[in-house]
Order: C-alpha cells, then structure tokens, then sequence
C-alpha cells in the first residue's frame, strides 16, 4: 500500500508560513540542500528544478497533494508547478486557470480521495500543503519529513491547524543536523 508523506519546511516555532503566507526565510542553500534533495528529489517545481538543473525523476513520490492556497502561490507563473507528478488540488470554489490541464482540482473529502490513491499502485504520496488541509487528513498521514529551519515567525500558517484531536505519537525514524541549522527530522507513525 502507498504511503502519505507530510514533507514540509517548517519554522522551530511550528509555522510552515509566516503571518502574511511568506515562506523566503526558509534556506534553500547551505549543506543541507544536496543530501534533503537526494533524499526528496523531485519535491521542487519542475520548471525551478530544471533551471537549476536538478533531476526531477525518480524520486520517492509520483502525487502530490495541495490545498488551493500552496497551490496559488506559483500563480500565474506556475500553473502547473510540479508537471512531472501527479498533481491534486483540493479546492472548493476556484476554478482551474489557464494552463493547468494537468492538475486535478476537486472539491471531493480528502480522507476519501486518499485512501483511494493508497489503494492504487505507485510510489508515494506527497502532502506539501497546507496546515489545514494537514489538519484534515491527519489520521492518514503514514510519514511526516519537516525540515526544521533555524527562524521564528511567531505566527502564520501552523503545520496542523487547529483541530479537535487527541494527541498522537509519532516514533522518529532519522534526525539529520546541518551546520546551516537545518535539521531534517523524520517520523513515522505510531
């Protein structure tokens, strides 16, 4: 069965944006970047990964998943940002823009549109965003991959929003520190 990975820049506060949706103070350069894309390649927008010559195939995720605001942030430059996945958008009430023939927008429950992607053959699952979509499928969520940057917002997008559930324990699977203070942490559930 497929696997739901939350993989996401996050601030040590929590926050995976910043009060008005900025997410520039997160890096994207230093030591962390080569061994995290070796990891997670194929989790840049197609068009950036090419520009800066990054391999855009094989890695461990052929669907990713979106709620409309994660999504509209590359728009109108990108408005099919990730072309070499499958890209879903969960959205109630956007239309889809002009060049985007390859995106799936739905306004379906994301638990069940989920359980139906595990169901399927492939390889992962990608959840980049955002916290309230994060929020609601949260009980599928197999992996979380956080890439913890050395800032603080103080508020702004959490990684979850909040919800009313119990508290659930995640056991860590690998924690890499990088002198740029990056530090990728990896969970898995239960």
């Amino acid at each position: 069965m497929r696997e739901l990975t939350y993989y996401v820049a996050v601030s040590i506060d929590g926050y995976i944006a910043g009060p008005d949706g900025e997410f520039d103070r997160f890096l994207v350069e230093g030591d962390h970047a080569a061994p995290i894309w070796a990891r997670y390649g194929g989790t840049a927008p197609t068009a950036l990964a090419e520009a800066a010559g990054l391999p855009v195939e094989g890695g461990p995720f052929d669907t990713v998943l979106m709620g409309w605001n994660t999504y509209a942030v590359g728009l109108p430059q990108l408005p099919s940002p990730y072309q070499h996945l499958r890209q879903i958008v969960f959205t109630r009430g956007h239309e889809a823009p002009a060049g985007a023939e390859d995106v799936e927008f739905t306004d379906r429950d994301p638990v069940e549109v989920v359980r139906e992607l595990k169901a399927e053959e492939g390889s992962g699952i990608w959840l980049c965003g955002g916290g309230a979509l994060a929020a609601v499928l949260r009980d599928e969520i197999d992996r979380l991959a956080l890439k913890r940057n050395p800032v603080v917002f103080g508020d702004g997008i959490p990684l979850f929003a909040r919800s009313s559930y119990a508290p659930e324990a995640f056991r860590p699977t690998a924690v890499t520190a990088f002198d740029s203070g990056v530090v990728l942490a990896e969970y898995a559930r239960g």
